[in-house]
């Protein structure tokens, strides 16, 4: 029987539900969109190019391995991956070649070469020997065979514009030569840029004597790759690992578990804040609704309906509303799964060959957890409502109660107790991405906790404002009594307003803050008189350091290495002279002891000065140093300090990231024409030139968060939207008592107004609470939260742009329709 209520009132109070319609299809779009980046990371593979003819790749081991004792006689392995290709043995491929059922191998060779005007990353040079991996034909021209002739594939001759017979300067880890172009292929790569040498002149310039990047293997029998594998196994020696299926791809390029683990990473903490924003949202949205038919609750109750089947009235109309927005939602989510997906990709935060896997089951989980947010909101917000006696019922719904449940209160206070908690815990955590989810997960508990007390918290904002609103004969006095009186409505319209500028100033200012400490540390910590860059090869270091005046030419390349399993950023730098060029702000130690097998730390990382660490570079290998200095400037330059030698030969580029040069009477042009015969490499402004990679993690942040920015902004405005028309039989008794529509209008204006202030007020509270607590821990106290004023405005000024369009656009309709008729 309450179904059939449920349907019937569905069918005669369409707009009254369009509101929650609306929160729960952009609930589900989010959801769904989220799902399809964590299904992509869980199921996504990368497609092999390179590797694409070879049925079996065996390359060198791409993880690192840990053993953890548990206790108890019980261990567990862990693995993480490294950062650039393990290499193998050469000779391990004669060994290969000789089983039964190899028919033949091919080894591949690696380094960087870059062409003018083509892309910086993913551009690699490789012996001719390598072309059978890929299955690579000549559609012109021969093989090289001479130290300066290369062969493209198709798809880089074609964006750089070569063919046959051309000849084009190329940069290598060496330095920059001239090449003639003597062969393109049939074949082209879509995700990188192939130049093919003559077989000893790529030995020669990936400087690995010895080994190889990959050694290509084709089957004469099914039993081929176990038959290499056993091989492997009774050699012993260094690991190496064959590859087989998607798994090529993933060796290929390296970046691809990375990306992944990334994208599971992003999905899950994008999709679960998307669905505590959608149920601060849906629920506010249920109970605004709800408020609404206060009296036809009331007069349900009165002719002896129970409140459990008032409940499950409510519920059925939120289970209709639910399954129709879920469904509509998750469908529209899929395709903005793979726009965000296609985003990403031109972030490099993932491989252009990592295709988006489109799957129904995130679709289907967005759909039903949408549908269990809209009936959970719904039966949550029916309860008080439901909970009076019959013959209270219609005098509950003409005077509503001022006051909040105990339930209620009692959960606030846990939300409150929860929000602190993560506030504080903020202080202690010192790295972005430790930091970064629990700074989030803090402004959503303190937006819990106003949502769960925002009648009290609206009515003590409401009673602040009184006064000045009073000032307003009409307009403001009217406003100032309907705020008083109406706390439940106007914590409705609060809570959406104070969580889109408390997000939207965390998403902001987290980056800004960091960027300013960075950017502080970097111009104190940088002393070197000019800086040139990027992608530097030796042979510019020699130029530079031959140019009159110049006394100290330091070479810095960053990479990762991992300590144990623990990630650890790294700045290479040239020790001769140092302090010429950098001010790490030395706490402890003397960096002048840096050379290799030593090593600088950042504070707070836990390293002491004479301490031996087992580093694994980016490429595998082992590498022990010993702490000789720590330095406080870590955010700018580094979690560690080593010599340059040993973390450029264990680097898939080797190219140098910017050159530090101090001298006396050096001229940024003196610099400049010594640097003329290197197309692509000049003199860099000091400390922009070493900042250029910190964007790429704010703008991922710009991206994922800002979608919920949007969603909340949605959320705003359906608020607002549902609150006016609540009110056209207000408004028409107002102006049936003489009030013009003006004088009405002016009193939206200054309760919108109002709650402008107040949400406002409660958001950068909020907000700066959190960001003052992650500055403290992020920059260890050395710098404030950074504000550019330009952005606060926008984000005020936004919000209160959105609740005035809010406000005027549904007033009109109001007024428009029911302003004259009570």
């Amino acid at each position: 029987m309450m179904l059939g209520f449920a349907l019937a009132t569905l069918r005669h109070r369409r707009a009254g539900f369009a509101g929650a319609f609306v929160a729960l299809f952009c609930a589900a779009a989010l959801v769904s969109g989220c799902g399809t980046l964590l299904t992509t990371g869980i199921l996504g593979s990368v497609e092999p190019e390179r590797y694409a003819a070879a049925p079996v790749v065996v390359t060198g081991d791409q993880n690192v391995h840990h053993v953890e004792d548990r206790g108890e006689g019980r261990t567990r392995e862990k693995a993480k991956p490294i950062t650039d290709r393990a290499w193998v043995p050469a000779a391990l491929a004669g060994r290969i070649g000789a089983l039964p059922s190899v028919r033949a191998v091919a080894t591949e060779v690696m380094f960087p070469v870059l062409l003018p005007g083509g892309p910086t990353r993913n551009s690699w040079g490789h012996g001719w020997e390598s072309a059978p991996l890929s299955g690579l034909t000549l559609a012109s021209g021969g093989a090289p065979s001479a130290a300066d002739e290369v062969v493209l594939d198709a798809a880089t001759a074609a964006r750089s514009h070569l063919s046959v017979g051309s000849t084009v300067q190329v940069r290598t880890a060496t330095g920059s030569s001239t090449v003639r172009v003597v062969g393109v292929t049939t074949q082209g790569f879509a995700a990188q840029a192939g130049v093919y040498f003559a077989p000893e002149q790529a030995r020669r310039l990936a400087g690995h004597d010895g080994l190889v990047s990959a050694i290509g293997v084709f089957p004469s029998s099914a039993s081929a790759a176990d038959d290499v594998r056993e091989l492997l196994r009774a050699a012993g020696g260094p690991v190496a690992v064959v590859r087989t299926g998607d798994e090529r791809g993933r060796v290929e390029f390296p970046d691809a578990a990375n990306a992944q683990v990334r994208l599971i990473s992003m999905g899950a903490v994008l999709g679960g804040t998307s669905l505590i924003v959608a149920l601060l949202v849906v629920v506010g949205t249920f109970a605004l609704s709800i408020q609404q038919r206060q009296r036809e609750i009331a007069v349900l109750r009165a002719v002896a309906a129970t409140g459990r089947q008032v409940r499950k009235m409510i519920g059925g109309e939120a289970l209709v509303v639910g399954l129709a927005a879920g469904i509509l939602g998750a469908a529209a989510g899929v395709p903005l799964g793979d726009r965000l997906h296609d985003r990403f990709v031109s972030l490099d935060v993932i491989p252009a060959n990592f295709p988006v896997v489109l799957s129904p089951f995130p679709a289907i989980a967005a759909a039903g957890a949408t549908l269990l947010a809209g009936w959970g909101a719904a039966r949550i917000s029916a309860r008080r409502a439901t909970a009076v006696k019959p013959v209270e019922a219609l005098g509950e719904a003409e005077s509503r109660p001022p006051r909040i449940g105990p339930v209620r209160i009692v959960l606030g206070a846990v939300a409150t107790a929860g929000a602190v908690v993560l506030t504080v815990l903020l202080t202690a955590l010192h790295s972005d991405q430790s930091s970064t989810p629990v700074c989030f997960n803090a402004v959503l508990l303190w937006c819990t906790a106003l949502a769960l007390l925002g009648p009290p918290v609206a009515r003590a904002g409401a009673a602040v404002l009184g006064l000045p609103l009073r000032a307003s004969r009409v307009g403001g006095y009217l406003a100032a009594h309907n705020l008083r009186a109406a706390a439940h409505r106007l914590a409705s319209v609060v809570t959406p307003l104070t969580l889109l500028i408390a997000m939207a100033c965390t998403i902001l200012f987290t980056g800004t803050t960091v960027d300013r400490a960075t950017s502080a540390q970097r111009d104190r910590g940088n002393v070197a008189d000019l800086v040139v860059g990027p992608r530097v090869p030796s042979s510019v270091a020699a130029a530079a350091a031959a140019v009159p005046g110049v006394r100290t030419v330091t070479r810095v390349l960053h990479s990762q290495v991992r300590d144990g399993l623990e990630k650890r950023s790294v700045q290479a730098v040239t020790p001769e002279r140092l302090s010429d060029t950098l001010d790490l702000g030395v706490t402890a130690g003397d960096l002048g002891r840096l050379a290799e097998g030593t090593a600088a730390a950042a504070d707070g990382l836990g390293y002491r000065i004479g301490q031996r660490v087992g580093l694994t570079l980016a490429d595998g290998a082992p590498y022990e140093v010993t702490v000789v200095a720590l330095y406080a400037r870590g955010m700018a330059f580094g979690d560690l300090t080593l010599a340059h030698g040993p973390v450029a030969a264990h680097v898939d580029v080797p190219l140098d990231d910017s050159l530090l040069v101090r001298g006396d009477g050096v001229t940024r042009d003196a610099l400049a024409a010594a640097l003329r015969t290197e197309p692509g490499i000049g003199v860099l402004d000091r400390v922009a030139a070493q900042s250029a990679g910190d964007r790429t993690s704010a703008q991922i942040g710009y991206v994922t968060l800002g979608l919920i920015v949007a969603f909340v902004a949605i959320a705003v405005l359906n608020t607002l939207a549902m609150s006016i028309t609540e009110r056209r039989h207000e408004f028409a008794a107002l102006r049936l008592t003489g009030a013009t529509g003006g004088q009405v209008r002016r009193m939206l204006g200054w309760e919108t107004a109002a709650s402008v202030a107040i949400a406002t007020v409660l958001g950068l509270g909020i907000a700066f609470g959190v960001l003052t607590a992650y500055a403290r821990g992020i920059t260890r106290g050395t710098a404030p939260v950074a504000v550019p004023v330009t952005q606060l405005v926008i984000v005020v000024v936004g919000g209160a742009a959105l609740a005035a369009v809010g406000t005027w656009i549904p007033a009109r309709v109001a007024l428009g329709n029911g302003g004259r008729t009570a």
